[in-house]
């Protein structure tokens, strides 16, 4: 299974980039944004990525020309077309080259979010859809939904991406630079005690909530969720 979740936004309209991304977050899905196929390229060397959601038009090519290299990547990608070339045959060609969706602007942000989570249900090599338990916590990689002994736990999004992580790989260790890469964006500036702050804010919402499990500091390290 990909225990990451990030999405990579690879949209050069500055305007349309920007509320994609707010809608993406609101959602709870975790973004990184890029503007160029330069920038695409270091972005999936830099990290690993669930869905690619790729324009073709971009200022330095043709989008299609990330394909190949994503999916050489471990785990793969899934990767979506959001572009405005809607003939028949720049549908074959996105698709042919190894792209798994192919949806045409303007488009919802609900269908995108639809198509989004048919991904993540998706087995290939991301596992199937199942949930994972750790204490009294379940949580769906799917709908990104976390619960407390059926309950819905409403978590902020750093938090969500956080225990994400961390009950994926329940029982080991996970070290400090895995989780700030998957809780901020690639932009972002992190201060030297951000993943602190927010693991502290998680440890002591998991504790108020009787969650039944334990969030670790193993110094020098990382950290790690078990059940206690």
């Amino acid at each position: 299974m990909n225990e990451g979740s990030r999405i990579l936004l690879v949209e050069d309209d500055p305007a349309l980039g920007a509320a994609l991304v707010c809608a993406l977050e609101q959602d709870r899905w975790p973004v990184d944004h890029v503007t160029t196929l330069a920038d695409a390229f270091e972005a999936i060397l830099q990290r690993s990525y669930r869905v690619i959601l790729l324009d073709r038009g971009l200022p330095d090519g043709d989008g299609v020309a990330l394909v190949a290299a994503a999916k050489s990547r471990k785990p793969r990608p899934a990767i979506i077309f959001v572009t405005a070339r809607d003939a028949v045959t720049d549908r074959i060609e996105g698709l042919d080259a190894g792209a798994d969706d192919y949806l045409v602007k303007p488009f919802s942000v609900a269908e995108l979010n639809a198509r989004l989570r048919a991904v993540y249900r998706r087995p290939a090599d991301h596992g199937d859809r199942r949930l994972i338990e750790a204490g009294r916590l379940a949580f769906d990689p799917v709908s990104r939904e976390v619960r407390l002994a059926e309950r819905p736990l409403a978590l902020a999004r750093r938090e969500l991406a956080l225990l994400a992580v961390l009950i994926q790989r329940s029982g080991r260790v996970v070290q400090r630079a895995q989780l700030e890469l998957e809780i901020y964006g690639l932009d972002e500036e992190v201060s030297a005690n951000a993943l602190e702050t927010q693991v502290s804010r998680l440890r002591r919402r998991l504790e108020v909530e009787g969650a039944g499990v334990e969030l670790r500091t193993i110094r020098g390290v990382g950290y790690m969720l078990r059940p206690c």
